[in-house]
Formats: structure tokens, sequence, C-alpha cells
């Protein structure tokens, strides 16, 4: 039977990407003898222009009956001035929450032939390779109370609230260990202990998912959050699998894109429910969309990611991250990550020789 996937491309740049990265799909299923079918939705800015929600119920439905999503970058300035309720990026959120999708994986490998396209010194980043794991549903991002009220003298007043509970923090602690045993690595859980309660709680429980829950062969480490910012620019080989809350993996994930060269270049996996989402780190990038100017090796290394965690096709996936590294090491690059005397070239054209490589490899 064919993999069913639910392919959202959302707003900018993400149907430009999204594009090369379902051609990839489509070639190694075709290389590696099994099927594939697209169904495509829209959600984001796209969906707001079309229905006036950014997450419809069809498109929901859609999402829950597929084997994968496929996910592109939502929102935009065309959309800033709507109310947090509608915006484009509610989708995103309503996407993680009503899949289960828990845990989000954002793998942060430095490519060696882009080793000088960081902003950081060579001998910093090069061999860098580590893996961020983020809880995806709970956080800041959806506790309660929050929202902004006025209050009787006229002033306004906003809350978010940090909420977290033990299972939450069980269960994205097994991932990260999970995860460190099959890297045959260690784990730094990050919080901010010394003065949150509910990190604090964060760390007690992901401390004791260390001791009692068979993971004595794992290394366990805690840093503060604001100490990791820091040794994440200062020596980031010191990491192999970070664990940390919903707002801290958001950060720190995409300061560690940096590391590689540029955040065009990070992808990302959701899991944690029976669908998973998978999506491109980077933004919407209203700036160059249309220009074919964006960057998919993102979109194409989430596809990887995406037939390694869904699809069981681990063979296919290895072979699109050899064939993204080959075509690196020949010296082709987006504008985003571009070196004196190395060839740059488009959305399109990188796309395309990433599947002539993945051809050509066996």
């Amino acid at each position: 039977m064919n993999a069913k996937i639910a392919v959202f491309s959302g707003d900018g740049i993400g149907p430009e990407v999204v594009k090369e990265g379902t051609e990839v799909l489509s070639l190694v299923a075709s290389l590696h003898g099994f099927g594939v079918e697209f169904e495509e939705g829209l959600v984001g800015g796209a969906s707001i222009d079309a229905s006036g929600k950014p997450l419809t119920d069809p498109v929901l439905k859609l999402a829950k009956q597929s084997d994968a999503v496929l996910l592109g970058a939502m929102g935009g300035p065309k959309w800033d001035g709507l109310d947090y309720s509608i915006r484009p990026e509610r989708a995103l959120l309503a996407l993680r929450s009503e899949l289960g999708l828990f845990a989000n994986l954002r793998p942060v490998r430095l490519f060696s032939a882009l080793a000088s396209a960081s902003t950081l010194k060579r001998k910093v980043v090069e061999g860098t390779d580590l893996l961020v794991v983020r809880e995806l549903i709970g956080g800041i991002y959806f506790g309660q109370p929050k929202g902004v009220t006025r209050l009787p003298d006229g002033t306004e007043r906003g809350v978010n609230t940090e909420v977290y509970t033990t299972p939450e923090i069980e269960r994205i602690a097994r991932v990260a260990f999970e995860a460190a045993r099959k890297r045959r690595g260690y784990v730094t859980s990050v919080d901010k202990a010394n003065v949150l309660e509910v990190t604090e709680l964060w760390r007690r429980v992901v401390t004791r998912v260390h001791r009692e829950g068979g993971y004595a062969d794992i290394r366990l480490d805690h840093m503060l959050v604001d100490n990791c910012a820091m040794q994440l620019l200062r020596d980031p080989k010191q990491f192999d699998v970070i664990v940390t809350t919903n707002m801290f993996g958001d950060i720190l994930s995409d300061e560690a894109a940096m590391l590689t060269g540029s955040i065009g270049m990070l992808p990302s996996a959701s899991i944690g429910g029976k669908v998973g989402m998978y999506e491109p780190v980077h933004g919407s990038a209203p700036d160059i969309t249309g220009r074919d100017m964006a960057n998919p090796l993102a979109t194409i290394l989430t596809i990887a990611l995406m037939l390694r965690h869904s699809l069981d096709r681990s063979e296919a996936a290895d072979r699109i991250e050899r064939a993204v590294e080959a075509v690196l090491d020949e010296g082709y690059r987006t504008t985003d990550i571009q070196e004196s005397g190395r060839r740059v070239v488009g959305c399109r054209e990188m796309g395309s020789l990433v599947r002539e490589k993945i051809q050509s490899l066996h």
C-alpha cells in the first residue's frame, strides 16, 4: 500500500521548498520500491485567506488520517495585524496538540563542507552533531491562564503561564534517553531550576526517570538555560542530546541552527502521536518568496526524518542525507550559505542537484 502524506505547504517560501521535498520523496520511493501519495491542504495564512481560519476541520481530519504530515512555513507580515486567536501560527500549535506531538526532534549537524559558512570559527563548530529534544505541547505556549486584560486604571496586563505535569516531563525525558542510547551518547537536561519552580520540578523528574527508568548506562547532566545558550556558542561539541522545555527548546534550537551555517539547513520531526509531522525549522521568508532563492535542504533533510521515523525506511533516509552531503562537497550553495569560490544556485536547481545525486548513489 502507498504511504499517504498530507502536504501543507503553508506561506511564503513554503510551497517552493515543499515542492522540492515531495519530489525527493517520490524519487527515493521509486528507487526503494515503495509507493507514496500526496494530498494537499491549506494551513496558516493561505487558509485564512481562503476560509478565515488558520486550520479548518477538513484539513485537520486529513492530517489525522495520513501516515505523516509534511508542513511548510507559516505566517508573514500580511497577517501580523490579526488577533492572536486566528493568526497563521495557531494552525501549527493546533496541529501539534490535536496530533499529540509532544516531542520535537531537531538534529543539528554541521556538514563538513559548511564549516566556513557558520559565523563562528571553524575550530569551534567543526564536528558539531547534536540533537535538541524539545517538549512540544506543554509549557508556556499552552499553559492557562493566558491573554491580555485591561485593568480598572486603564493599563493592560499580559499573562502567559508555564505549566508542566509529572507525566509530561517523564515522557519527554524517556524520548531523550532513548535517543541518546541509539546515538551511544549522553543527555543534557536544560532548565532554569535556580529561579523557576516549574523547571525545578522538571529537573527532579528527569533525574528520577534517569535513575529509575533503566537509563543508568547513559550519562545525565543538568545545565541552566542561560549557561547553555553561552556554551552552544563557546563549545557546541560538548553536547550530544539536549532535552528541554517548549520555549527553551524553541530558542536554543534556532541558536544552534546557526552552527550549521544557516537556519535553512535545519530539519525537524514532531513525534509522539500516531501521525508524525515534519517541517523545516526556518520561517516563511517573505522577502525572498517567489525569487527562487530559498534553501530547500532543510525540507529535503526533513523528508529523511520522515522516512526514518514514520515510514520505516532508514536506507532511503541515509541515501538522501548522503546526497545532500555530496552536493555540498561539490561546492554548490544557496544564497544563505554562499561562500567565496562556490557556485550559488537557486531553490529549484539545488533540489535538482540532490535528486541527481540520489540517483547516482547506491
